[in-house]
């Protein structure tokens, strides 16, 4: 057989063996689509009018695109659903979005196939508005001389990012307050110039649109070596009321606590509590002005969590502006379902003084 033929043997030969894949390489590699690594993350702060950002997070195999889907969900992120068209790298925050979370889903894409995986839920997201107070700051700890006392922020809305802290020292009954020079830590160590007097401490909650300032009850008297706790006792519901405990309108506050004009109203602050000194929580108190029509009218109101219960009043004109002259109030407190002259409830005559500004 000639050169020739030889040389046609082998080209029929290699090309049966290609199209066969006899003699050929070994397969090319399995597929490798993208794996997460790292998980995706959200950027920016969550306040309405504000953009947040996805993090695409880090990933196996080398994505070469990205898709997203942003969702919302509440509070505790979760019962997340998808926000509709909303499907960039960023969203812009909106009112729908107040007082829930988001949560970003990222797909990261190659020529093998596409893999998703979801950031952690943002943080609530708050109104475009300073903090507003839900529930007051307190005070725990010993109130004794050499004793340390800690604040708490109380709860507040809109997300406040930064708590400031100034002590006040009051006279026995928690009024006349003063700012006690060098105290605007979270933790403050009782001195000797406390004693026989009360401590409250403000707390200044602020976000990046503005802040707001709330100040606790007032401790109990600072006493040296003795017992006495922070507060005036751990508040209990009114449900768990029963005889022979009782109702007790213990605290009265009035702002301004001078009655000077017509025009300007009259806040009322009554604290209940019981025989033990603990603040009851969901009692009802009505508190009138007497005679009625020196003051406007207002219904039943709860007591909050402390043990007070809050009256806004309108000086009517048949309140005489004389010096010396005093508002009486008939304060009354009850569980609800009781007789209003039995069970637990109770009953007190409290009073404001009068004096008239020169123009009221």
């Amino acid at each position: 057989m000639g050169l020739g033929g030889a040389v046609g043997i082998a080209t029929a030969m290699l090309t049966l063996a290609a199209l066969t894949g006899i003699g050929s390489a070994a397969p090319g590699k399995a597929q490798a689509k993208p794996v997460s690594t790292s998980l995706p993350t959200i950027e920016g702060d969550p306040r309405v009018g504000n953009t947040l950002a996805a993090g695409n997070g880090l990933w196996a195999n080398a994505p070469t695109s990205f898709m997203y889907e942003w969702e919302r969900c509440d509070g505790a992120g979760k019962g997340c659903v998808p926000v509709a068209g909303s499907t960039s790298k960023t969203y812009k925050l909106g009112s729908n979005d107040v007082g829930n979370t988001l949560v970003v889903i990222v797909t990261a894409l190659n020529a093998d196939g596409a893999t998703s995986a979801n950031s952690k839920p943002s943080e609530v997201v708050a109104a475009n508005a300073a903090p507003a107070l839900k529930t007051r700051p307190t005070i725990s700890g010993k109130v004794e001389v050499g004793e340390q006392l800690t604040a708490s922020t109380g709860e507040w809305t809109n997300a406040p990012k930064q708590f400031s802290y100034q002590w006040l020292r009051c006279d026995a009954n928690g009024a006349n307050c003063v700012d006690v020079a060098d105290a605007t830590s979270k933790v403050y160590g009782v001195r000797s110039a406390d004693r026989e007097k009360t401590l409250r401490v403000s707390v200044r909650a602020t976000n990046p649109a503005g802040s707001a300032e709330s100040t606790s009850d007032r401790t109990q008297t600072v006493g040296v070596g003795g017992s006495g706790s922070a507060t005036l006792g751990a508040a209990i519901a009114i449900a768990d009321m029963a005889l022979p405990n009782r109702l007790i309108v213990s605290g009265v506050r009035f702002e301004p606590s001078l009655i000077q004009s017509r025009s300007v109203p009259v806040i009322g602050r009554f604290r209940v509590t019981d025989l033990k000194g603990r603040p009851v929580a969901g009692a009802l108190v009505y508190a009138i002005g007497v005679p009625a029509n020196r003051v406007s009218l207002s219904g039943e109101r709860a007591t909050d969590a402390d043990g007070w219960a809050t009256f806004t009043y309108q000086v009517l004109p048949r309140m005489e502006l004389r010096r010396g002259a005093v508002l009486v109030f008939f304060v009354r407190a009850r569980k609800a379902g009781e007789n209003v002259l039995a069970g637990v409830s109770t009953r007190r005559l409290v009073s404001v003084r009068v004096s008239p500004s020169p123009a009221a």
